[in-house]
């Protein structure tokens, strides 16, 4: 039962919104901060739920708080018989993304991403656990100035790999369950041994794959069990070899799922050597760290062609449904592709759903929520400022040298490439500007509130 218009009041400080997203551990809705009116996101469990884990999670969150791209929980505790999280609230989903761009992402934003992610996953083992589901829908983008952030969600499948007392490993195990996502699930984890480091950095290679070719080998087997299927999925990912799976990308691909293939259980992953892989790709490219991703060029498209011919049919926006503006949150795959109706790339194969073929034209502003308008507007905005701080600093230069701008030497290839390779220092883990803008200022978060801290 929905609890959306009840006006239930969660720890006395946040108001209950519009419900967003679903999922099998309960519902998600939009939150409101009734002091400050910020808008959060207030995930709700049941009390009486099979297989209660909202508190682990928050416990999680707990150890984990402080750590770039980890949502900060601002609230814990029991509302209207339900286990209750509120915490802040964040953009679409790299899933959602990736249905935005036609299911294809250039190599640019898959290397961008590639730092951000393995970021994210160092992080989280640095603190001593394993997620245990890496997959596009539980990486999220930010918001507003944070929006060129990729967020980690989800641990709820998170489990420790190190004892906190006596930093011991776990110990080798097998005849596991199979935990996560299929599709992404490391060969290892389909033969049934325990997950440990290796395995979170084998499914994100799965992920950094999708991304670049739109599909992976094993999408799509049809079995008559879900056991079949699952076997079907090991046998499909055994027999194909990293260079078969990477045939027609760059070396580093492959080079990658080699090295996270060859760990043995208990191995520390070199997390330095594997971004430095592919910022050394990024920077032989010829790629500039401007953070536009194909989604930020996606978007303006659509605004530009909007203002120039209102009546001209468009792509389906990000958010097509105004019930949900904050769907990319946490959504069900199938309500999600309804939601959005986007269609895979010509050729591409599907999630093993049926896609609709009838796209929704988007015409106008008017179709989209307040929230989401407000949302693309930001992400408008960030980008307009970084190109204006880019000319100003080039102007600055100009008039240094006494050069007009017509006379400003011209950078070889060479030099723009240790440029950049300068800007992003391969020993610095956190070193994205993560939307800040251009003077730097950061959101502050508010202090923890009362009741049951977390």
């Amino acid at each position: 039962m929905s609890l959306e218009g009840q006006g239930i009041r969660i720890g006395n400080k946040y108001k209950l919104g519009k419900k967003i997203g679903a999922g099998s551990f309960g519902e998600i809705y939009l939150g409101n901060n009734i002091m400050t009116c910020e808008d959060v996101a207030v995930k709700m469990e049941s009390i009486r739920a099979a297989h209660p884990q909202l508190e682990y999670e928050a416990r999680v969150y707990k150890t984990l708080a402080g750590g770039v791209g980890i949502p900060f929980v601002r609230w814990y505790g029991k509302e209207a018989e339900h286990n209750v999280l509120v915490m802040d609230l964040l953009g679409p989903s790299m899933e959602d993304l990736f249905n935005f761009c036609k299911r294809r992402f250039s190599l640019k934003t898959v290397l961008l991403l590639a730092d951000q992610l393995l970021s994210r996953v160092e992080y989280v083992h640095s603190k001593g656990f394993i997620h245990r589901d890496i997959k596009p829908d539980n990486f999220l983008m930010g918001i507003a100035k944070r929006g060129n952030q990729v967020n980690m969600i989800d641990f709820g499948l998170a489990k420790r790999f190190r004892d906190p007392k006596s930093n011991q490993h776990i110990p080798y195990r097998e005849n596991k369950n199979l935990t996560g996502t299929p599709r992404y699930a490391s060969v290892n984890t389909h033969l049934g041994i325990e997950q440990s480091r290796r395995d979170d950095l084998e499914s994100l290679g799965y992920i950094l794959v999708y991304f670049c070719r739109g599909q992976l080998p094993w999408q799509g087997i049809r079995a008559r069990t879900k056991k079949e299927k699952y076997d079907k999925i090991m046998e499909k990912k055994m027999i194909t070899s990293a260079d078969a799976l990477c045939r027609g990308l760059h070396q580093e691909f492959v080079i990658y799922l080699n090295y996270v293939r060859s760990l043995r259980f208990d191995d520390k992953p070199d997390y330095s050597y594997l971004r430095k892989l592919f910022r050394d790709l990024f920077v032989r490219e010829g790629f500039q760290y401007d953070y536009v991703f194909d989604w930020t060029i996606r978007k303006m498209h659509e605004k530009k062609m909007a203002e120039t011919s209102p009546t001209a049919p468009l792509d389906p926006p990000l958010y097509a449904s105004p019930m949900a503006p904050y769907d990319g949150v946490a959504l069900p795959s199938q309500q999600r592709r309804a939601m959005m109706g986007a269609l895979p790339a010509s050729g591409a194969a599907t999630s093993g759903h049926h896609r609709t073929q009838q796209q929704q034209q988007y015409r106008t502003d008017t179709n989209k929520s307040p929230e989401t308008s407000k949302r693309l507007d930001d992400v408008m905005m960030q980008y307009q400022q970084q190109q204006r701080l880019l000319q100003h600093q080039h102007q600055n230069y100009n008039a240094a040298s006494g050069l007009q701008p017509s006379q400003a030497p011209q950078q070889s290839q060479s030099q723009q490439q240790q440029q950049q390779s300068q800007q992003m220092p391969a020993d610095s883990p956190y070193n994205f500007p993560y939307a800040t803008g251009p003077s730097g200022r950061i959101l502050m978060r508010e202090t923890q509130p009362g009741g049951k801290s977390f």
